[in-house]
């Protein structure tokens, strides 16, 4: 595998911030562009991006901040590309707008990706209409379980307006991107932690639909978060990413944690970005900044087996409430990440409204809110 990642930038001449001594850029399979959505309308990089890599595979995903291989990057595009050497992808593009629901996508994982040399599933989605426990559940049922499934939702910084998403062309509304890589040359290695605690009592969601809380127990949920928030709700739905939920589906569940995307004040509800079932148990949950940088160091360590080298590829998708939360230690969080992988791994990735990665005990993946998940890759 060979690397190259660039910063393009409306203004200035577009730098390289890393690439292999021997990288063709003719040769590059993929790409995987992140910036700010405002910043992806004005510049329409697709373009040049083509130019520079004509042969490649071209992912454009809106995000909350840019991760490079240096730090966090703001205001400008960053762009990774990768030469596969030994490994085949595929890929898809569907639009929510155009189907109401994910089946086509499911559809099309199992009738043009599923086969005995698929071994992972990137997938990079539209963050502000998709549910992303459908989104996942559905991809999961396809696979059969049996295909680890990385990626996340797209981010919109903290405007919580739009998302948007493009395959080989620039980035738009309602899309949700699929990558498939295959052979027996490309191996992965995942990690996610979040870092928040509990607190206050656990109570039982007594009316829900899908991803849209309207009662825990006996009370209206906005209020009830509300007055949790005291001095916060004012500033809602901006704050939520402050204080998300701790879910459990039920009391022996391991807990999820899922952040609020929007509020309705009329009929007092909130959506988040994965379904909250109703007879699940939720708690609020805090963040300690400290927590949270230990959590990406453990995320980082998480990637690595008994059999595992050092990956040539890390993509790291973490929670824009992680950003909120630590303001301006944001670095400190990518620090320790560079840090456990060292200078031969190059690190890519995003801050996102929802992070997929698959766990411990689901081979495949899970929606996760308020995490670092980390993907690594690499090819013997």
């Amino acid at each position: 595998m060979k690397l190259q990642q660039i910063i393009i930038d409306n203004e200035k001449e577009d730098k390289v911030l890393f690439s292999s001594s021997d990288f063709n850029s003719g040769r590059a399979n993929l790409v995987l562009a992140f910036g700010e959505r405002v910043l992806l309308e004005e510049i329409q990089p697709y373009k040049k991006i083509r130019d520079l890599y004509p042969e490649a595979q071209i992912v454009i995903c809106s995000t909350s901040g840019q991760i490079s291989n240096t730090n966090l990057i703001e205001n400008s595009i960053v762009a990774t590309a990768v030469e596969f050497e030994k490994t085949d992808i595929k890929v898809a593009e569907i639009d929510i707008f155009k189907n109401s629901d994910i089946h086509e996508l499911g559809n099309k994982i199992e009738s043009d990706f599923f086969d005995e040399n698929l071994k992972s599933i990137l997938i990079l989605s539209e963050g502000s209409f998709v549910n992303g426990t459908e989104l996942i559940n559905k991809l999961i049922k396809q696979t059969e379980g049996r295909i680890p499934i990385f990626g996340g939702l797209a981010g919109d910084e903290y405007k919580f307006e739009k998302t948007i998403v493009g395959l080989n062309s620039d980035a738009s509304q309602g899309k949700i991107v699929a990558v498939g890589f295959y052979g027996d040359a490309i191996h992965f290695g995942f990690g996610s932690k979040g870092g928040w605690s509990d607190f206050g009592p656990q109570r039982e969601v007594t009316l829900s639909e899908r991803n849209v809380l309207y009662k825990i127990g006996d009370r209206f949920a906005l209020d009830l978060y509300k007055e949790y928030l005291g001095k916060y709700a004012e500033e809602l739905p901006g704050s939520s990413l402050y204080f998300p939920l701790s879910m459990k589906e039920d009391k022996g569940s391991e807990p999820i944690v899922r952040t609020i995307l929007s509020i309705d004040e009329e009929k007092k509800s909130m959506t988040f970005a994965g379904n909250i079932p109703q007879g699940s148990f939720v708690r609020l949950m805090k963040g300690n900044m400290d927590k949270i940088i230990d959590a990406s160091y453990n995320a980082a360590s998480q990637t690595f087996s008994e059999k595992s080298t050092k990956p040539e590829l890390a993509l790291l998708v973490s929670c824009v409430g992680r950003k909120v939360v630590l303001g301006n230690r944001i670095e400190e969080e990518l620090e320790v990440v560079k840090e456990v992988f060292g200078e031969d791994t190059l690190i890519c990735g995003f801050y996102s409204y929802g992070e997929i990665s698959p766990t411990l005990k689901k081979v495949a993946c899970e929606l996760h809110n308020q995490t670092m998940t980390i993907a690594t890759i690499h090819e013997e």
